[in-house]
């Protein structure tokens, strides 16, 4: 059993390693335990993978525990609460059990610029949880598709710190609508559909999807874009996980803290060198100087990556 219930963006990178795990390991069963919105993640996966979706808002842990029966092995990818209450049970069921090694010291380290060195990717920490289990996972590279076409904008993050400015997404949205380019615009909650819905009609060959979609098929979307333009968000992990090209745009986060989607390119994430950067793991921490100058980037800047092949 393979547990990671959220955030969206972390289970989709477990993903690509339970895919990988299954192929070379055809004689294990895997049950992915997540919750039941996180299915479209899995779909299309080997026969020996099976996705156990639970509801963590009506269920409670015993309930899922005792509809979960036995395992012989038990990889905790999340390590919090409940993830600890479910492999506790499981290893008085017998199973053996190992969790992944998140390196939170190393991450403050980072954030505190006492470490200068690049993180472990997070689908190289999640493979080593299940290596110490004794599974196969190996060959953790993924080829990105480059046959798609036009441009996909996804502009929004959970926090400020992570959110290039609106205003100059919007000039992107402008230069790229000017040059030609499809641009197809995802979002999230109604306020943001409202601003994308308006950009969408200002400007020609511009489409916002946002709110239209299940999980799935936004990410057949995203498969079908030559290029996505996202934040450090979910997002960015989605179109990865479908393999499409990224150009990341990255702000009080910093790629080398280890949650740059998988697979992508480290030349097309899209940020400034600032002695500040990176201040927090997740962007949820204010700016120390009151202006987010991390995420003072021109939007040409943004279109020139999007436009480029290298």
């Amino acid at each position: 059993m393979v547990i990671r219930f959220s955030a969206l963006g972390d289970v989709a990178m477990v993903a690509p390693i339970v895919r990988r795990a299954a192929e070379q390991n055809p004689e294990v069963e895997f049950t992915v335990l997540s919750q039941g919105r996180m299915a479209d993640l899995f779909a299309g996966m080997p026969e020996n993978v099976v996705f156990y979706g639970v509801d963590l808002k009506k269920q409670s842990l015993r309930e899922i525990v005792a509809g979960l029966g036995r395992f012989e092995l038990v990889a905790d990818l999340h390590d919090v609460w409940r993830s600890r209450y479910i492999r506790i049970a499981m290893r008085l069921k017998g199973a053996r059990v190992r969790t992944i090694r998140k390196g939170r010291i190393e991450r403050f380290l980072l954030t505190r610029h006492l470490r200068t060195q690049t993180l472990k990717h997070t689908t190289v920490r999640y493979a080593e949880v299940l290596q110490r289990l004794g599974l196969s996972v190996s060959d953790l590279k993924a080829p990105l598709q480059t046959t798609g076409e036009g441009v996909g904008i996804a502009p929004f993050a959970a926090h400020k710190g992570k959110i290039y400015p609106l205003e100059r997404m919007e000039e992107v949205v402008r230069l790229l609508s000017e040059s030609g380019e499809r641009v197809v615009l995802f979002g999230g909650g109604k306020k943001e559909q409202e601003l994308l819905e308006t950009w969408a009609k200002k400007y020609k060959g511009v489409e916002s999807i946002a709110g239209k979609y299940r999980l799935a098929e936004e990410m057949e979307i995203m498969r079908g874009m030559r290029v996505m333009v996202s934040m450090d968000s979910a997002n960015m992990h989605l179109a990865s996980l479908v393999g499409t090209r990224v150009v990341s745009v990255w702000g009080a986060t910093h790629p080398k803290a280890g949650f740059l989607g998988f697979g992508q390119r480290e030349e097309d994430c899209i940020q400034r060198d600032l002695k500040c950067r990176p201040c927090s793991i997740y962007g949820n921490k204010k700016c120390q100087f009151g202006d987010y100058r991390c995420l003072d980037i021109s939007p040409e800047v943004i279109e020139l990556r999007v436009k480029s092949e290298e």
